[in-house]
């Protein structure tokens, strides 16, 4: 009965690859492409002690910073991993429902990709959630080489490719070669951090509290990695010194400035790679460069910036913001190919 029940589960269910990130979750249904595309947040309720889940993902967003006192707006993962296990259950359960139209067998294989500088009890930890969440199989793959698939950089051939995958909450750093990873570094400064950023600088330079939704906002729409010219952003606030809602005007060169650390920060990972990849794979980037992909390799200039102070061609995947979704999709379909790449804990 119990081989009966599963292999009917797995004829009503299509296997899965998930983008777990720390902003957005991606799914990819194997031979469909990119299904699902929302943020990684869930709206809590909590009512005397009993805590239920009121929505998810673009929903859930919509709440920030917005809710009354017995609803709370979270981010169940941070830095890449997962901060709240059960909620992280909650959410995944809620897209593999959403993905399949809430068919009751839905007990699908799962391939998410995960951190290189996250640990065996992390990695234990997505995978786990992923089981209880309804998975009948969980596999795991390294965020890079995902990038670097959904990218079609050549990592299976002798020849080093370079990534750099800016997410919400990692930045992953990695060269490979023969498919496998030769240097890997995950920085914990992604999209994140530039939003903080952002809000720091305006309480700093104009005395305007401001939300992260509102951070994000500016750096999409005026962020900047080099400034290039002087259009300006109205931002509204909260002023510190009256408490009353404000608006100022900031330009492209505030966004430059506010961001730097964070860009610094990168520059620096990125130097470390290069001064830890052999020399014969060094002389393969200066013709291949590298290549970024996340939401953060649509700030502005950013690749011109890493151009410019690494000396190596700097280009942009096609579509960065799904580039490892598509990636993880691509490795689920062909699992003989890319057998060596993915593991189970």
């Amino acid at each position: 009965m119990a081989n009966w029940f599963k292999n009917l589960s797995s004829i009503w269910s299509q296997d899965m690859a998930i983008d777990l990130g720390t902003a957005n979750t991606l799914v990819v249904l194997k031979g469909q492409g990119v299904v699902l595309n929302e943020p990684s947040v869930v709206a809590i309720a909590d009512n005397n002690g009993k805590k239920t889940v009121l929505a998810v993902g673009d929903e859930a967003k919509t709440m920030l910073g917005r809710t009354p006192g017995n609803i709370s707006a979270i981010r169940p993962l941070r830095d890449g991993v997962i901060a709240d296990f059960i909620v992280t259950e909650e959410m995944i359960k809620h897209f593999i429902k959403k993905v399949h139209k809430n068919k009751t067998f839905a007990n699908p294989r799962i391939l998410i990709c995960v951190p290189t500088g996250s640990t065996p009890v992390e990695r234990k930890a997505i995978q786990d959630s992923a089981l209880a969440a309804g998975a009948r199989r969980v596999q795991l793959i390294e965020e890079p080489i995902a990038a670097a698939i959904g990218a079609g950089l050549p990592i299976s051939e002798a020849t080093g490719s370079m990534v750099v995958d800016i997410g919400g909450g990692t930045t992953e750093i990695a060269v490979m070669s023969l498919g496998g990873l030769v240097y890997s570094r995950s920085l914990r400064v992604a999209g994140d951090a530039m939003d903080t950023a952002l809000v720091n600088y305006m309480r700093k330079e104009y005395n305007l509290m401001i939300g992260d939704s509102t951070a994000e906002k500016i750096k999409k729409e005026i962020g900047t990695a080099i400034p290039s010219n002087s259009n300006t952003y109205a931002v509204k606030g909260r002023d510190l010194r009256s408490g009353t809602p404000k608006e100022v005007n900031i330009t492209e060169e505030d966004t430059a400035e506010a961001l730097n650390d964070i860009l610094k920060e990168m520059v620096n990972g990125i130097k470390d790679a290069l001064e830890n990849t052999p020399p014969e794979l060094s002389a393969d980037l200066v013709d291949m460069g590298l290549t970024l992909t996340g939401g953060g390799a649509l700030l502005k200039n950013i690749d011109k910036r890493f151009s410019k102070e690494t000396g190596l061609p700097v280009f942009i995947a096609d579509d960065p913001l799904a580039c490892v979704a598509i990636g993880t999709g691509k490795a689920l379909e062909q699992e003989e190919t890319f057998s060596t790449m993915l593991s189970e804990y």
